[in-house]
């Protein structure tokens, strides 16, 4: 199995970047978020999912864990294939394909090429709860135990969906700090991550 490559990358065009490790060129389909932080002719690592059948051996190589997992995911629905997958991704990375899944936002997965919303419904159906999952018990650690059921609910949701991107539950306090109470989830979760990129 190959976990990841990780070495110059010699060729960089759409959904496809030529990793060169040791003199041998590993190609991977790649997704656009992905492609976007990749330089030619700069070195970078690539985790790496085998996809084997009759006709092809394809590696798909993605820019972090967290896009990778995001691509489990999404084939592990019925009718998502890996076409469909990176398609979702390329359109606008883990960060709003775990978004879109945790507030129910057909229209963000549609948006991707070949997406339909029968296929965006069954993505959010059967995933909502994979990326909630067990995180959802420890949301209100952080928080105040007479908050609003419709505030809390939010702020449970954006710390679910900021948790499953890697973050940690120090990080994502510190981010969501002079968030407006009355936001909504998709809010949270922006404001959040624009305050972790502004931090650096």
């Amino acid at each position: 199995m190959i976990y990841y490559v990780s070495g110059q990358v010699t060729v960089l065009e759409p959904g496809l970047a030529v990793v060169d490790c040791g003199g041998v060129g590993y190609g991977c389909c790649v997704s656009a978020y992905t492609a976007g932080q990749l330089k030619l002719n700069q070195p970078a690592r690539l985790y790496v999912t085998e996809v084997i059948r009759e006709d092809a051996f394809d590696l798909y190589g993605f820019i972090s864990r967290e896009e990778q997992r995001c691509y489990t995911l999404l084939t592990s629905v019925n009718g998502v294939g890996p076409k469909a997958a990176m398609a979702i991704l390329s359109a606008g990375g883990p960060q709003n394909f775990t978004l879109a899944v945790m507030t129910g936002d057909e229209k963000m997965l549609t948006a991707a090429q070949g997406v339909g919303k029968k296929i965006a419904q069954r993505i959010i159906l059967e995933l909502k709860d994979k990326i909630g999952g067990s995180n959802m018990e420890l949301d209100f650690s952080t928080g105040t135990v007479s908050a609003p059921a419709q505030t809390g609910s939010a702020a449970a949701l954006a710390r679910a969906a900021l948790q499953e991107l890697g973050y940690s539950p120090a990080e994502i306090s510190t981010a969501l700090k002079g968030v407006s109470p009355d936001a909504t989830t998709e809010e949270m979760v922006r404001y959040a991550l624009r305050a972790m990129v502004m931090k650096g």
